[in-house]
């Protein structure tokens, strides 16, 4: 628990405006400082390396540029429920009660905002209704997969051979964030593996078999979100996007796999045949692999951007920590397990997907309080990229656009945006002028307009931050 200083509203400012010039240009959701960092440890020579610590000893990605204001102020000893002002809680009652009344929000209202150091509630108003939560989702799908598998946890995506030295498999582990570059490196390792058995031709098929269940989500195709499948590269958008909604492949796993066998064939190998999709077979040994960036970067980048495809391969990575089938119905399960055994306030809460674009999903904002509470619990270090993750106002991912002059928290609010047609929510952190941490979330539904909706909420947060 935490000491907090009045002084860390100016520190959040200035650190949260300044850091983003510090921490390197964003891209994507993930700063390039990262992406080159990622990029020297993606080689991994023509054989198999083993576990990830085989590259050497881990380093933490650059941190998100909120983090330096939210770290520090997790940095001290708990001050004592008493310390908290007398009064507190009527003030925030009255300053919060008529900006959530704006009907902007719609017709269903719901908040709560929580003292970080105590857990006291500090304001309410229907904070147990399960409601559609869309993106703020990801908190919950970030804690669970952090929790099940930890921060440094990379997924594999991988090139094997069987007794036919002429046949690969290119084998997906479920790396939304795999991309040509890195299958370029890939390519490299393959083509150097073989050149040292004398093989210069070779079949390509591929396996992502790993998931079960519905490739398409129950919105059905849709430019937010690729077929969920354990093989796809650059997310399988259509038109060299990086982030945001784009046309998407039908068939992600094919199309990867026939980019991997052009990159070898740039590579001077000749390939015989077409791709096809086929089970990698039984004792195929590796040839060559690469592993995603640290599993903390890769929940940086989900919150960040709000990267649907990157939630739903994180979901699965927890079901399958989880012994749950990797399908939509697996990571429900296994994202309410560990949220259970972090004996968070599930409630109603129901989770049918990770990303949140289903309108089946279930959330309270207490328990959405709760999560962000508990990663910054000193206990739960592990969780802390849920927090560093969570876009700034007015700086990056979701929320640079939003927080103009008129709604004065720039720096200040670090938050998860939730957009569906009728459903509005922002989730997240603000240091109030007390220098506490508070931890809220404000949900909507049946809101009439996304941006009149979305600026009552940006109103909310920043009153919390304002004496």
């Amino acid at each position: 628990m935490w000491q907090l200083t009045a002084g860390s509203v100016a520190v959040g400012l200035v650190l949260a405006a300044g850091a983003v010039s510090l921490a390197g240009p964003w891209d994507s959701g993930q700063r390039k400082a990262e992406r080159r960092w990622a990029a020297a440890q993606d080689r991994t020579g023509g054989a198999d390396h083993g576990p990830p610590a085989a590259h050497g000893p881990a380093r933490e990605p650059a941190p998100a540029p909120s983090a330096p204001a939210v770290l520090a102020a997790l940095g001290g000893a708990a001050p004592p429920a008493a310390r908290l002002p007398a009064g507190l809680a009527e003030k925030l009652g009255k300053k919060l009660g008529p900006l959530l009344d704006d009907p902007a929000l719609g017709k269903v209202r719901t908040a709560e905002v929580i003292d970080v150091a105590t857990g006291r509630r500090l304001y309410g108003k229907g904070p147990d209704t399960p409601m559609v939560p869309a993106s703020t989702v990801k908190i919950a799908t970030m804690v669970a997969a952090l929790s099940a598998l930890g921060p440094e946890h990379r997924i594999p995506t991988t090139v094997v051979v069987g007794r036919d030295a002429r046949k690969l498999t290119l084998v997906g582990g479920g790396d939304a964030s795999l991309d040509t570059r890195r299958l370029g490196a890939l390519a490299d390792d393959t083509a150097r593996a073989l050149g040292d058995r004398g093989i210069t031709a070779v079949e390509i098929g591929y396996d992502a078999s790993l998931y079960s269940g519905p490739r398409e989500h129950p919105i059905g195709p849709n430019d937010n979100i690729a077929p969920v499948v354990a093989l796809m590269a650059d997310e399988g958008r259509l038109d060299h996007s990086t982030s945001g909604p784009a046309p998407r492949s039908g068939d992600p796993a094919g199309d990867a796999a026939d980019v991997f066998a052009g990159l070898l064939r740039d590579r001077g190998v000749r390939i015989t045949g077409p791709t096809r999709p086929h089970r990698a077979p039984k004792g195929a040994k590796p040839l060559a692999r690469t592993y995603s960036a640290p599993l903390s970067a890769l929940v940086e980048r989900t919150l960040t951007e709000s990267d649907n495809d990157l939630a739903e391969s994180l979901a699965r990575q927890t079901a399958l920590a989880g012994d749950e089938p990797a399908s939509f119905a697996g990571a429900g399960r296994a994202v309410t397990e560990q949220i259970e055994e972090l004996e968070l306030p599930l409630g109603h809460a129901r989770f049918t997907d990770g990303s949140g674009l289903s309108r089946e999903d279930r959330v309270g904002a207490s328990l959405l309080t709760a999560l962000l509470a508990r990663a910054a619990d000193p206990d739960h270090p592990e969780l802390r990229p849920v927090l560093t993750g969570l876009p700034v106002a007015g700086f990056s991912g979701t929320l640079r656009g939003r927080y103009e002059d008129d709604v004065p928290a720039r720096g200040l609010v670090r938050a998860k945006t939730g957009t569906l047609t009728g459903v509005n929510a922002l989730a997240g952190t603000v240091v109030d002028a007390g220098g506490r941490l508070l931890a809220f979330a404000f949900l909507a539904g049946a809101t009439p307009a996304p941006d009149p909706a979305q600026t009552a909420l940006d109103r909310l947060s920043a009153a919390l931050g304002r004496r």
